[in-house]
């Protein structure tokens, strides 16, 4: 890889959702009200510091930022302390468009040609090696690919309907593994994402990669209001200090998921990369974290009671 492509890439690690539908879980494991990502379900590491360790492996540590939420403050900072500079700071939560706007805007304002790669912080990977191979892949992609966005989606072995599903069309011939977008359907129905399954559809991983520019067209296209409101917004940094959003920008501006309203809006602007040799889960709700976890060589220690606290409470 030329190290002039790799000063250009930009990671954004998406942290400021609020884990609701796993609080069970990890307020049984952590005793407190923390969301998903600063719990350390597996490894003795919270999420957000395994997510931090994927992306520093393929881009400069100092070049990726941090979508966060005030109210977290308490959990985020033990894991980020060491750079403020990075942690952008929404005054709530608005959804994953807002979130992702904002770090593009800043961004942009640093290197308009950057190629940024979107993670998501509390997710888990079977195998964290080929899952960053998978990420060099991509950042290639999105550099021999420079008008379309490249989507990481994973092989299911199951019809869920609480994923996003991905239709691969036309395969690129100079890409193995990679596929121009069809069709993309967010959260189905139990019939379709069975139909899904079986036609080999693939799950989103919310993972994507690609220049600035398709993903700010992508936007605008989708939702022109909210490129045009972050277009306004002016952001003042003192050196060594997070970047906080006012909340004035947020007290109209309504939640926006990504997946929903951007990316099953444009397709066409889509390839599809294969995850390969990796198992995911997005640990979303509490059955899926302990199947996920539960096949580790080295479960977590609360597995068990886990298992036997919900024994108990189907029993009583």
């Amino acid at each position: 890889m030329i190290d002039s492509d790799r000063k250009r890439r930009w990671g954004l690690v998406l942290a400021g959702g609020d884990g609701v539908r796993l609080r069970p879980l990890t307020r049984f494991i952590s005793r407190d009200e923390r969301p998903k990502k600063f719990c350390p379900l597996y490894n003795g590491a919270t999420l957000l510091e395994q997510a931090r360790g994927r992306a520093q492996r393929a881009i400069f540590p100092n070049q990726i930022l941090y979508s966060l939420n005030r109210q977290h403050e308490n959990f985020y900072l033990h894991s980020l302390a060491d750079c403020p500079a990075q942690r952008i700071v929404q005054p709530r939560n608005r959804g994953t468009a807002p979130a992702i706007l904002s770090g593009l805007r800043l961004i942009a304002d640093r290197d308009k040609d950057a190629t940024i790669a979107v993670l998501p912080s509390d997710h888990y990977f079977s195998n964290d090696a080929r899952f960053v191979e998978s990420l060099e892949t991509a950042f290639d992609l999105a550099t021999r690919y420079p008008e379309f966005v490249i989507v990481m989606g994973a092989a299911p072995d199951r019809p869920e309907t609480g994923y996003g599903w991905i239709q691969p069309g036309t395969a690129i011939a100079a890409a193995p593994g990679t596929s121009l977008v069809q069709g993309f359907e967010e959260k189905p129905c139990q019939l379709l994402a069975q139909s899904f399954w079986e036609q080999g559809y693939l799950w989103n991983t919310f993972i994507m990669v690609g220049k600035i520019r398709p993903f700010l067209e992508m936007i605008g296209l989708a939702v022109p209001g909210l490129l045009e409101m972050f277009r306004k917004w002016r952001w003042r940094q003192a050196p060594a200090e997070e970047i906080r959003i006012a909340d004035g920008l947020y007290d109209s501006m309504p939640s926006l998921d990504f997946s929903r309203r951007i990316l099953t809006e444009n397709p066409g602007r889509l390839m599809v990369q294969r995850l390969e040799d990796v198992y995911w889960n997005d640990l979303g709700d509490c059955d899926r974290a302990v199947a996920a976890l539960s096949d580790l060589h080295n479960p977590p220690d609360w597995i068990g009671p886990w298992r036997a606290a919900a024994q108990r409470a189907a029993c009583a």
